[in-house]
């Protein structure tokens, strides 16, 4: 539900709040509270990923009535998932016995209804997550004439006992940004795994590889640079990679030379220790993908890969980091970032965020 203090308009048929400053436009769900769409408005580009299937707000879905979005636990998000959305409290998928109470892939934070009201300068937008006794928040400001948009959250334990919880970034890259062969990554990671990898000709990732980012080993043995994306015909994967211990901040920089904008997020390390890649390059073939979806995910948060709770309570480390975070009884905790987006003719090898509206790129 929205405040009434914010004006309401829709979005690729999505109900939906705004703001904007004259650089940037952004773009809140109403349901879900995905960030739709980060506009950069001088280029007209929006980095995140739009799906090629049509959205729907997800109270309205039902496996009878919308085969065409699957039929799992995934599907309900699937049919509503747009840009960058929250996971929580799951990363990853859910048990038999979830998926039959109701619960869907990467937690209910991505298909609750959300309270959004207006503050100076931005918005704040809220949920309650009644099956995993939570509540979210998520603060966003703008600024005129930046380029940086502030993001803050709290997530807060409503229940008298400890938990334990995945909480993750999924912010998803798409086409105009996201070019075969074109757009340039850069991140400061240091210890890596592929996770999941599937592709055709050998030249794909090569799946349970460990290595240092950025060179994965690839099925033929070769190596792949996963600083620029894939050209492969069609692929997929996912792969993890552990943000350099000795920064207190991190980030992912993205570049694409034909839209030459540059756009990113820069965190606190020790809130979200992890990025994950994903990738789906006209792989997947069952409904809703259907061999047409192209995207990157660069997924930040405190798990590193997309498993069940029970899985991710037990893997509890890799590469001597925790793989999920506490949040303990009737209590609140937090993080801050920051995505950035502007006009660029190349892409830095550091980015720096002074806490406020500002970055610093480094070349």
């Amino acid at each position: 539900m929205l405040g009434d203090a914010m004006p309401q308009t829709t979005y690729r048929n999505r109900r939906c709040v705004q703001i904007e400053t004259g650089m940037v436009r952004l773009t809140v769900l109403a349901e879900g509270g995905h960030i739709a769409e980060i506009l950069h408005k001088p280029s007209g580009v929006n980095p995140l990923w739009t799906p090629p299937w049509p959205s729907i707000e997800p109270s309205t879905y039902s496996p009878e009535k919308n085969p065409e979005y699957g039929a799992d636990a995934e599907s309900k998000l699937l049919a509503g998932i747009m840009g960058h959305n929250i996971c929580m409290d799951i990363f990853g998928g859910v048990s038999e016995e979830e998926a039959a109470a109701g619960l869907t892939v990467h937690g209910e934070a991505a298909v609750a209804p959300y309270d959004i009201e207006e503050t100076e300068g931005g918005l704040v937008a809220r949920a309650e997550l009644p099956n995993a006794q939570l509540r979210f928040e998520r603060r966003i400001q703008l600024a005129p004439g930046s380029p940086v948009i502030r993001i803050a959250e709290t997530v807060e334990n409503l229940s008298a006992t400890d938990r334990p919880i995945g909480w993750t970034q999924h912010v998803t890259l798409g086409p105009p940004f996201l070019q075969k062969g074109s757009t340039e990554f850069r991140m400061p990671a240091t210890h890596s795994k592929v996770c999941l990898a599937g592709a055709s000709g050998g030249k794909g990732m090569k799946a349970g590889a460990e290595f240092d980012w950025p060179l994965a080993p690839r099925e033929d043995g070769g190596l792949v640079d996963m600083r620029v994306f894939t050209d492969l015909p069609a692929s997929s994967g996912y792969s993890t990679h552990l943000m350099d211990p000795s920064r207190e901040q991190v980030f992912f920089a993205a570049f694409s030379p034909s839209c030459r904008v540059l756009f990113g997020y820069v965190w606190n390390r020790k809130d979200f220790p992890w990025l994950g890649i994903w990738e789906e390059n006209h792989y997947r073939q069952h409904a809703p993908w259907n061999g047409r979806t192209l995207t990157r995910g660069m997924e930040f948060g405190v798990s590193p890969v997309p498993e069940t709770r029970r899985q991710m309570i037990e893997r509890g480390v890799l590469f001597g980091e925790k793989t999920f975070r506490w949040i303990p009884a009737r209590t609140k905790v937090g993080a801050e970032y920051c995505a950035f987006i502007a006009e660029a003719e190349s892409i830095p090898e550091e980015v720096v965020w002074d806490g406020e509206y500002s970055v610093y790129q480094k070349r």
